[in-house]
């Protein structure tokens, strides 16, 4: 285990060899993985004791990386995704492919984010999308600094990220109902209905 400081460099390539870190986002303390490396995505449910049918957020550095899922945005969804990102806004999108199984868990669909914080979209920029859910195990609080983090989850994951202390809310979580957006779970932007 080693904290890493905010080296965007060395911590890309960590992530782009496999490793599972803990850092902060624009909402909160998560960990993080390629979304596109099924054996780091699969630790983290280990990890977390997440239930295995529960997909992960993954977060993108631009819109373009949706079609790296297949996923091709209808005129009202791009609408949405315009408006609100970057920002703590996931968006669920369909996604059938099976070759993403191992993300949407079933469900066919994933939710995408893109976040507002210029040292984490430049490490996305390095490593393509990465799986982001809290850092905290099922069920529990979300670690609000480092220490927390080393303290529950120790030598579980490869590297720490130390941002301070982070007290923040989850993105907002939607999905597309038609042409309008209905709201899963309200976090951090209080959106309001079209």
């Amino acid at each position: 285990m080693k904290i890493a400081k905010s080296n965007i460099s060395e911590i890309s390539d960590a992530l782009l060899s496999g490793s599972v870190g803990i850092m902060p986002s624009d909402t909160v303390y998560g960990l993080f993985a390629m979304a596109m490396n099924s054996k780091s995505v699969e630790r983290i449910y280990s990890i977390k004791k997440r239930d295995l049918d529960k997909p992960f957020i993954v977060l993108i550095s631009d819109i373009s990386d949706l079609e790296l899922f297949g996923i091709k945005a209808f005129d009202y969804q791009s609408r949405f995704v315009n408006k609100y990102w970057p920002g703590p806004l996931s968006l669920i999108f369909d996604c059938k492919n099976p070759e993403f199984e191992y993300l949407h868990r079933g469900t066919n669909s994933l939710a995408i984010r893109m976040p507002k914080d210029d040292w984490l979209l430049n490490i996305l920029r390095k490593t393509g999308p990465l799986v982001a859910p809290s850092a905290n195990l099922q069920d529990s609080p979300t670690v609000k600094n480092i220490g927390e983090a080393i303290e529950i989850f120790d030598d579980a994951v490869d590297f720490y990220v130390d941002g301070g202390e982070i007290v923040g809310e989850p993105s907002t979580l939607a999905k597309f109902n038609g042409d309008k957006l209905e709201i899963l779970r309200l976090g951090q932007l209080k959106i309001e209905y079209p």
